[in-house]
């Protein structure tokens, strides 16, 4: 029997047990919302990438085959259009910059807080949290207003106090395109740290009081415990947030829309990748779903192709091996 049937069939029998044990019908309510939400709106954006579909007309395009034109149509833009070479130089330079803020910040304010006492660590930690729990609008204009290109901004109204300008700074269309980037870098990069925090906060509190006694006693500053403990002991949360933090970064557009839209920022300087299929498929003149379609897809690919490097630099093969046991 050639190795390829005899490989088909044990990946049948084996999907057969799985179907059959406890651990699908514990998993049947997760997976039905992850073929939902996730891989049938994947299915309906790569068959939409091999049709001319436009302006949402589903009746007169849907149904028309053009092959790989889309995605020739948009490898040429990014070839010969500046302003989408600008997309993908900025999605680039977002993504890394905000990537390290949230995952160094998150980790820095987990460890900071681990230090003090408990009601000042609640304090603080409450204090980061809000970016997360205020609404998109809403922290948005905050910062909208805060780095305003007149003198009800405040970081103008700051500097006009202390003679430091004699007329306004547009930071976001005035300084490009390091402005335009400092701006979503700061407003995303407070919103993914209080998300670090949560999850290295959380692990820290379960790594064995013992441990720390031990290295007081033995006179280890905070210095050496951060360095020799918990960081050693959170290697699997570095990785998962780093992770998740690029995935999420690499598709999250909301908080730069609105920047953008209220004119804070310049739109070559302020538009990343999914934000340029966003605007591609709903907010031009001719919404051309079939090309934001294409660039969807190839997101998706560029994402987990990162995604597994990621996993590979990080060392996820060692973190998942057994452990060797006493010796």
């Amino acid at each position: 029997m050639p190795k390829s049937s005899v490989f088909s069939s044990k990946a049948l029998h084996g999907f057969k047990q799985f179907v059959r044990s406890e651990a699908s019908r514990f998993l049947a309510l997760a997976l039905f919302l992850v073929a939902v939400f996730y891989i049938i709106p994947i299915c309906i954006s790569v068959y939409m990438s091999f049709t001319p579909l436009r302006n949402w007309n589903i009746d007169r395009y849907a149904g028309i085959f053009v092959g790989l034109e889309n995605y020739y149509r948009f490898f040429y833009l990014l070839a010969n259009d500046p302003s989408v070479k600008s997309v993908f130089l900025t999605t680039a330079v977002f993504v890394a910059l905000t990537l390290a803020v949230n995952v160094l910040g998150g980790l820095s304010l987990a460890i900071a807080t681990f230090f003090v006492n408990e009601r000042a660590a609640g304090g603080l930690q409450l204090l980061w949290l809000l970016p997360r729990m205020t609404p998109i609008a809403v922290y948005s204009l905050i910062w909208y207003y805060f780095f305003h290109p007149s003198s009800i901004g405040t970081i103008n109204g700051i500097l006009y106090k202390l003679g430091l300008i004699s007329k306004p700074i547009d930071i976001g269309q005035g300084i490009i395109p390091w402005g335009a980037w400092a701006i979503i870098v700061f407003v995303n990069g407070l919103v993914g740290v209080s998300y670090g925090m949560i999850v290295f906060t959380s692990a820290i509190n379960n790594i064995p009081k013992e441990l720390v006694i031990a290295a007081r006693v033995d006179g280890a500053s905070n210095w050496d415990i951060t360095r020799k403990i918990l960081v050693p002991m959170l290697r699997w949360h570095i990785l998962y947030v780093t992770t998740w933090q690029l995935l999420s970064l690499l598709t999250t557009y909301d908080h730069l829309f609105l920047l953008v839209k209220w004119g804070l920022v310049n739109r070559d300087y302020g538009t990343t990748w999914s934000l340029y299929i966003y605007n591609t498929a709903f907010l031009t003149g001719l919404q051309d779903q079939g090309l934001a379609a294409a660039a969807g897809v190839i997101l998706v690919i560029v994402s987990s192709i990162l995604g597994f490097i990621t996993l590979k630099l990080m060392g996820f093969d060692k973190l998942i091996k057994p452990p060797r046991g006493d010796l």
